[in-house]
């Protein structure tokens, strides 16, 4: 996460802040019976909040999807993901005709304390723009396991696609029920493009 980021991510903070506040106002202002103002500030309220949101939903259309390759890390606060490499399983092949790939990521924390990421999630999609999540129970070394400060570790999710899937590229995602989808400019925000690793297969 950029800097850019962070200081929208401090945005949305202060516009909740602001928020909470003017509830507050409205609140008293209620209780009085100064109708009045209750209007007034429900109206300040709305108006705050749509363009907030249409200006985050302006920059998640305008800004063009981030891609990395292979090698390149991508972070969320203190943790990193970075894939190391991809391989198909060889002899793997289900009746309905899919392949198991599995894609090594090493997960590092570059804070000073343990820490995880456990709203870290990770699927694959193709040129077609098919989505396939991580096979429960195949890997060993979760995305969100805890790690000491400055430490590593090797995670091997692994994924069924189709046996016709092409141009595959990996997501790693914190999903929507988080507060990153209000955040203006971040991978997770309404309606914004998701940052992919090209996978070259």
């Amino acid at each position: 996460m950029g800097w850019g980021v962070r200081l929208t991510g401090l945005l949305l903070v202060g516009v909740g802040g602001w928020t909470a506040l003017g509830m507050v106002g409205v609140g008293v202002s209620w209780l009085r019976g100064e109708r009045l103002r209750v209007r007034r500030g429900i109206a300040w309220l709305a108006a705050v909040w749509v363009v907030y949101l249409a200006v985050l939903i302006g920059v998640s259309l305008g800004q063009k999807q981030r891609v990395l390759a292979v090698g390149q890390p991508q972070c969320f606060d203190e943790m990193c993901f970075t894939v190391a490499g991809v391989e198909e399983v060889k002899g793997f092949l289900v009746r309905d005709g899919r392949r198991l790939v599995r894609v090594t990521v090493r997960v590092t924390n570059r804070g000073r304390s343990a820490q995880s990421d456990p709203l870290i999630r990770v699927y694959l999609t193709d040129a077609q723009r098919r989505r396939w999540d991580e096979s429960a129970g195949v890997n060993g070394v979760g995305l969100s396991t805890r790690l000491a400060g400055g430490g590593s570790v090797i995670s091997e999710p692994v994924f069924k696609v189709a046996g016709d899937a092409t141009g595959l590229r990996l997501v790693l995602t914190h999903g929507w029920k988080q507060p990153g989808v209000l955040v203006i400019g971040d991978s997770d925000s309404v309606l914004h493009r998701k940052t992919v690793v090209e996978l070259g297969r």
